[in-house]
């Protein structure tokens, strides 16, 4: 049997995930990656949190309440513990570990944890499922979060619509075909 063709639309996937690793490291410097990979960080473990307590609200899927002598274990404490960390790495640690992806990725991680239940922290009671915690936490902290993530990754955004408009610029050629013989 022979090879599948390939369309222009299947090359630009297969390669997109090296070009926006090549745009993540030309485009932006160590500050600009950290602040990327905190509110990736932030982003997917708010989401992530989010589907888990509603699965197991629903009673659904594998996941279940964290308990220890019959006390429910809020997953904001799990942020806490790991903004402790990540502090005790920027006050103590070498400048090396302290610009670790690591530490801005624990962050935002953390972060993500405790701000998913703000709602918990500010009102004191578990008002996690009710209207009033659920809007403000759902709505308040989903824009803040694709807001700061598109803020951040602009630079790689813009470098591949720029990639783009290149190719679009470029002659297309089938890589398929052979050029006809010139004699």
């Amino acid at each position: 049997m022979g090879q599948k063709p390939t369309f222009p639309a299947d090359l630009h996937l297969r390669r997109l995930p090296k070009e926006v690793h090549t745009a993540y490291v030309e485009e932006l410097g160590l500050s600009e990656r950290s602040a990327l990979l905190s509110w990736l960080g932030f982003t997917s473990t708010f989401s992530v949190a989010r589907g888990v307590t509603h699965s197991i609200r629903s009673g659904k899927g594998p996941f279940r309440n964290v308990s220890t002598g019959g006390v429910h274990l809020h997953h904001y404490l799990w942020g806490i513990a790991m903004l402790a960390g990540v502090g005790a790495i920027a006050v103590h640690g070498e400048d090396e570990r302290r610009r670790h992806p690591s530490v801005a990725l624990t962050y935002g991680v953390g972060l993500g944890l405790i701000i998913d239940e703000f709602a918990l922290l500010v009102d004191l009671e578990d008002v996690y499922w009710s209207r009033k915690g659920r809007v403000s936490v759902e709505v308040g902290t989903g824009l803040i979060a694709a807001g700061g993530t598109v803020l951040t990754a602009l630079p790689i955004l813009q470098r591949l619509v720029r990639n783009r408009r290149a190719h679009h610029a470029e002659p297309h050629t089938d890589p398929h075909t052979r050029p006809a013989d010139q004699s």
